[in-house]
């Protein structure tokens, strides 16, 4: 439904995306992930038609964004982060008149609005000047305002940002269930509502693509991250830990009873060292009652894939300097 191909905008000297390649199904719900500063907005623009590539092309339902834009801009619904809302007009007329904007014949916007007041729990509102509403419920408006005229995808653009946790669960809640019937991209850098709404994720950093694909399969096949928590009677043995082969940090924090837990990060791609962490400790006699190994998470594949990012680009700056 969505497709880049060697996607790329330049501004000036700075590269804001940098030939990337992407594609996402029909009736996918998928994170855009990354940094303040990553390209989300840049590539979410170009994909809505907003702002022309410097090179390569996105295809919307089949269609070339930049030769097709006005068949394009009837299959796309989009919510920016700033919501382009009048607060002067009362909801039911502002949808009115965005029905307008897509050419949208009289009757078929009153039934529009019918049902997107329906969908987006706005019946109470609808007669309110939208000056009057609250963050969540604008929130609300301008998404009702994107699926006004029906279309096969949605984009988001920081859907939940300023919202309260009550307003958060309630728009996690309509994304999935809009997913249900729509192909939605939504930018983020809020990993809790990745993982609680996503189908699939993409992971930009400094306009490159890091990882994507499902949330499993990218933690399973790309992380090669892992963390294991110990429990000791002994303060002094985290720097045993630490001198072992394949450990990247230990972090030590105190329990009652002098007990310690120890929180051990594996370098990626490390074997499991569980065996070689007990072997070291109960030959210096440490006093061992948990030591567990827990798999990747997506805030340790953002750090860590940010990280390289960042590291990369410092390096591609150098060398070009």
């Amino acid at each position: 439904m969505i497709e880049a191909k060697d996607l790329t905008k330049v501004f000036g000297p700075t590269r804001a995306v940098d030939s990337i390649d992407f594609s996402i199904r029909p009736g996918r719900v998928v994170g855009f992930l990354g940094p303040n500063g990553a390209g989300k907005t840049t590539t979410i623009r170009m994909i809505t038609g907003l702002l022309p590539p410097t090179d390569g092309a996105v295809f919307v339902d089949g269609l070339n964004v930049q030769q097709h834009w006005r068949a394009v801009r009837q299959r796309i619904g989009y919510l920016p982060e700033a919501a382009p809302l009048y607060g002067e007009m009362r909801v039911v007329e502002y949808l009115r008149y965005r029905g307008r904007l897509f050419d949208m014949p009289r009757a078929a916007i009153h039934r529009a609005i019918e049902h997107v007041c329906d969908r987006c729990q706005l019946a109470s509102v609808r007669r309110r000047p939208i000056h009057q509403l609250s963050k969540g419920f604008r929130q609300r408006v301008g998404l009702a305002a994107a699926m006004l005229h029906d279309p096969p995808v949605l984009i988001l653009d920081e859907p939940t940002v300023g919202l309260d946790p009550n307003q958060i669960r309630q728009i996690r809640s309509l994304i999935r269930e809009l997913g249900e019937s729509r192909t939605i991209l939504f930018s983020t850098h809020i990993l809790p509502e990745v993982e609680q709404t996503c189908d699939e994720i993409i992971l930009i950093a400094r306009g490159r693509i890091r990882a994507q694909g499902t949330i499993a399969d990218v933690l399973r096949n790309e992380s090669g991250i892992h963390e294991y928590r110990l429990e000791i009677h002994d303060s002094n043995a985290s720097d045993l830990v630490r001198g072992i082969d394949g450990v990247e940090s230990v972090r030590q924090e105190a329990l009652t009873g002098g007990w310690f837990r120890l929180t051990v990060s594996a370098k990626p791609g490390a074997d499991d060292l569980r065996e070689s962490i007990a072997r070291t400790l109960i030959s210096h006699q440490v006093v061992l009652r948990e030591l567990r190994r827990e798999s990747a998470t997506l805030e340790q594949l953002f750090v860590r894939e940010v990280a390289q990012g960042e590291a990369e680009a410092a390096a591609r700056e150098e060398a070009a300097a």
